[in-house]
């Protein structure tokens, strides 16, 4: 705090010849107990570090255990909350060695993702791969689920219009993410980030989609038992690569393009009249029925701060445009309107 930079506590080198995608570092899953964390890479490397502390309350990194498997894709990977049982983490996987070996690309068309589990049995020192179930090949994303007595456990799936609950043992239950009135109907719908309020009575999670739309997410559980998710239209802000709700009643919105925001709440999305979908309303005998909605100004947040940023630079020139003694510099950055 005093130096006002991070301290580095551990470093690990893991490729030497550059970030490739079988060296790790890509995917970061934390055990939501702090115990252990799993680094990924986009393909074959998972490793997983135990978290102590020594006498002297300093934190102390074990040597990394694999949890490795060649000609497998990971596409996400999230830490499972599981009270203070073994540490399990979720990967949403696919296997391509098939795929790899036919020239005429119909296993290719048929590859499946697979939602698979792993525990670390802290008593063993040893991953293994617990449980795995195929899953929506559209799975992109996973959430955890609070669990250990705060929640349900399990992990949500966000995947191309829809969201999936799952967890070992228990049914899925999905629900269809509402679409914006004037989409193409041929236009998927993905999550790109999200963030969980916890608090010890109730808990939600914000999704927020490629176009910006922020959706709440809740679900009704008894014990272990999920009865129902529901998925409900809540702000539309710009798209964010990343989003955290702090326990002030605050949520940072890290952008990948242009400022960052920081937003207070006016209300947690609670009316009954917004535009909402739920497991169990919505399977008919065609399949999904679709939901929509139209985007509207802020109504649960209200943005009281920025960080300003260039970002992304597309392009830069120093020129003297305005024949000052020294030239100026100029930028094109960000993109679309907010360019």
């Amino acid at each position: 705090k005093e130096k006002n930079v991070f301290d580095k506590i551990h470093q690990e080198t893991f490729g030497k010849s550059g970030c490739r995608r079988i060296v790790p570092g890509q995917y970061l899953g934390i055990d939501p107990k702090g115990r252990a964390v799993m680094i990924g890479a986009c393909e074959k490397q998972k490793l997983v570090y135990v978290l102590n502390r020594d006498t002297a309350a300093r934190l102390t990194i074990s040597s990394p255990l694999e949890a490795h498997k060649s000609h497998t894709i990971v596409y996400s990977i999230c830490g499972v909350d599981c009270g203070f049982d073994n540490p399990i983490f979720a990967a949403i996987e696919l296997d391509y060695s098939e795929a790899d070996q036919d020239s005429t690309g119909m296993a290719a068309g048929d590859a499946q993702k697979n939602l698979t589990f792993y525990e670390l049995d802290l008593g063993l020192n040893h991953v293994s791969r617990k449980w795995t179930e195929a899953v929506d090949n559209g799975a992109n994303m996973l959430v955890t689920v609070p669990g250990g007595g705060d929640g349900p456990s399990g992990v949500l799936v966000c995947a191309e219009n829809f969201v999936i609950y799952k967890n070992q043992g228990h049914p899925d239950l999905r629900a269809v993410i509402p679409r914006r009135a004037d989409l193409p109907a041929e236009r998927g719908v993905l999550i790109v980030s999200a963030a969980t309020h916890k608090q010890k009575a109730m808990f939600f999670f914000l999704l927020q989609t490629e176009y910006g739309d922020i959706f709440k997410v809740t679900l009704d559980h008894d014990n272990d038992h999920v009865t129902e998710l529901k998925i409900k239209y809540f702000d539309t802000i710009p798209v964010t690569s990343s989003m955290c709700v702090l326990k002030s009643g605050h949520l940072f919105a890290a952008s990948e393009f242009g400022n960052h925001a920081f937003y207070q709440f006016q209300g947690i999305g609670d009316d009954a009249d917004v535009e909402s979908s739920s497991a169990s309303l919505m399977e008919t005998e065609e399949g999904f029925q679709p939901v929509f909605f139209q985007p509207r100004r802020l109504k649960n947040l209200l943005r009281i701060d920025q960080v300003e940023s260039l970002m992304p630079i597309m392009d830069m020139k120093v020129i003297n445009l305005f024949e000052e003694e020294t030239p100026q510099i100029f930028t094109l950055c960000g993109r679309g309107p907010r360019s």
